[in-house]
């Protein structure tokens, strides 16, 4: 396998450029997601939201599959046999499901058995095949046996996530540039989990080349939920890595501050974006906000903080964000 990876150009996320509408209808779909205010009277913040979610399979991950699908297939790295294959806690790999659904390749996806069941169904739907690996096991161990599966048979494609500079640069040459556009004035702090690291280091190498007093702020779980994890992409707040884990494509990123959110803060707030502002979104959308209020504690009343909504609720149907009693069930929120 060529595991050699370089940019290509082009545009992406365009919404009607040659590039998207020749490759796949559903690629006009990804991208130039709004941007909303949320604001929160009791702390007495608004926030800047990135409606992620509304990406055609759900989540912020459809931006990298689009890339690297493309980028493969102009480089010649796809055949008709080809099949896609990545180790992933869900999101990206239902984002190259879709993709690969669009455009005729099989798809191969390696998660943990403790990853939410409608991840699965998700995936099974586009038609790709998921592999689970067993409870107690590591992500490294995941993806080293899609290597091993890439060694043995020639028509796998790894995508890499974790590694694949693709990833980064996407988010920094459309992700970050789409903030940049639909904030009007200097941007205080941008707040956002990792899991590839793939989005915070992107966009925030974006952010930071315009406005370099800006702060780049890393959420990620608290150390209680990093003990009880299995492998780090699996907590309560899935598709996010844990305390002591700094991916490769995160590790050159600017950060400025790191905030530690429980599980219980993260389904608070995910709670609170559904009842308060009808907003149907993941955990990982929750504890991204819960970081974000944490910071603005520190800064004027006027900043403008910004953080992203990663993906869709339905994928957390059976997880504690639905299952576990909430008190604040039947009551309506104070923004």
């Amino acid at each position: 396998m060529n595991t050699q990876y370089r940019p290509t150009t082009g545009p992406r996320h365009d919404g009607g450029q040659a590039i998207a509408t020749a490759h796949a209808p559903v690629f006009s779909l990804i991208g130039n997601t709004p941007l909303i205010p949320l604001r929160f009277r009791t702390e007495g913040v608004t926030l800047l939201a990135k409606c992620e979610f509304l990406n055609p399979s759900g989540s912020i991950k459809d931006r990298f599959a689009q890339c690297v699908m493309t980028d493969a297939e102009q480089r010649g790295l796809l055949r008709p046999d080809s099949i896609i294959l990545e180790c992933t806690s869900g999101n990206t790999g239902i984002a190259l499901a879709m993709v690969g659904a669009a455009r005729g390749y099989g798809v191969t996806i390696l998660m943990s058995e403790s990853a939410s069941v409608e991840r699965r169904h998700l995936l099974r739907q586009f038609g790709a095949q998921v592999i689970l690996l067993p409870k107690g096991g590591t992500y490294q161990a995941g993806i080293d046996r899609s290597r091993e599966m890439a060694a043995r048979d020639a028509r796998y494609f790894l995508t890499r996530q974790f590694e694949n500079p693709l990833n980064t640069q996407d988010h920094e040459q459309h992700t970050g540039p789409e903030i940049l556009r639909q904030v009007a004035g200097p941007i205080d702090a941008f707040v956002a989990g990792y899991g590839t690291g793939g989005s915070l280091g992107g966009c925030g190498r974006a952010i930071k080349a315009r406005y370099p007093q800006a702060r780049i702020v890393a959420m990620e779980p608290a150390e209680e939920e990093l003990h009880a994890a299995e492998c780090r992409c699996c907590f309560c707040i899935e598709g996010v890595a844990g305390k002591g884990f700094v991916p490769p494509l995160l590790q050159n990123a600017p950060l400025d501050a790191t905030v530690s959110i429980s599980a219980a803060e993260a389904l608070q707030a995910t709670r609170r974006l559904h009842r308060e502002f009808g907003l149907m979104v993941g955990t990982s959308s929750g504890a991204n906000v819960a970081a974000a209020l944490r910071i603005a504690r520190d800064l004027p009343p006027d900043a403008v903080i910004v953080t992203l909504l990663c993906d869709r609720a339905e994928r957390y149907f059976s997880t504690r964000l639905f299952t576990e009693s909430d008190s604040s069930n039947s009551k309506p929120g104070t923004r």
